[in-house]
């Protein structure tokens, strides 16, 4: 039996590889999900993706399941009260920037009728499928990256620079960076 080829992150740890195999690159258009990954890639900044997939289910008991009017509801007290919870990320920054980036939410909302044709509209509604060979060829950023993360700042996103936004294009499917060896490239858009 020969063994799937893999993006080579995906070999650190089985929960990294379901969620490479299941998850990462498959376009997304749901709200609360999207919502949910901003805040997740937020969190995530200055450390691994593994971390923060490792305590997604704390982060989810958290945030109310990422429902953005409930986040954005929330309360000083209680998040403070997160600050203690063994479960997350314990940063201050980090934890009121999901109520922050759920208020900016539903203003864009409210604006564009979902975040899903707002973030989407920065590559056209469609995913951009990249041709790379190896885990070298994968950029931290791009130039649509750096107009997302603009955008999201002017509007009053934190915890979104340009790298975070590429990340968060990974993850959603925006782009597609799994390798052209990878057994997921051509399930998630590309073509060999």
């Amino acid at each position: 039996m020969t063994s799937r080829i893999r993006c080579h992150w995906a070999a650190d740890g089985e929960l990294m590889q379901s969620y490479h195999d299941t998850e990462w690159g498959v376009p997304l258009h749901d709200d609360r999900a999207l919502f949910e990954f901003l805040c997740l890639e937020g969190a995530q900044a200055g450390l691994s993706w593994r971390t923060v997939l490792h305590k997604r289910d704390n982060y989810r008991r958290a945030f109310h399941n990422f429902d953005i009017a409930r986040v954005a509801a929330m309360k000083d007290r209680e998040l403070e009260k997160l600050l203690l919870d063994p479960g997350l990320i314990r940063n201050r920054l980090k934890i009121t920037a999901a109520r922050d980036n759920a208020k900016a939410t539903l203003e864009v909302i409210d604006e564009f009728g979902s975040l899903d044709a707002y973030l989407w509209s920065f590559v056209n509604g469609k995913s951009i499928q990249n041709r790379w060979q190896g885990r070298g060829d994968v950029p931290a950023s791009t130039p649509v990256s750096d107009t997302m993360s603009k955008n999201l700042k002017k509007r009053g996103f934190r915890f979104v620079g340009t790298t975070i936004c590429y990340a968060f294009m990974q993850a959603t499917g925006m782009v597609n960076d799994h390798l052209i060896e990878c057994f997921r490239y051509k399930a998630c858009g590309g073509k060999r």
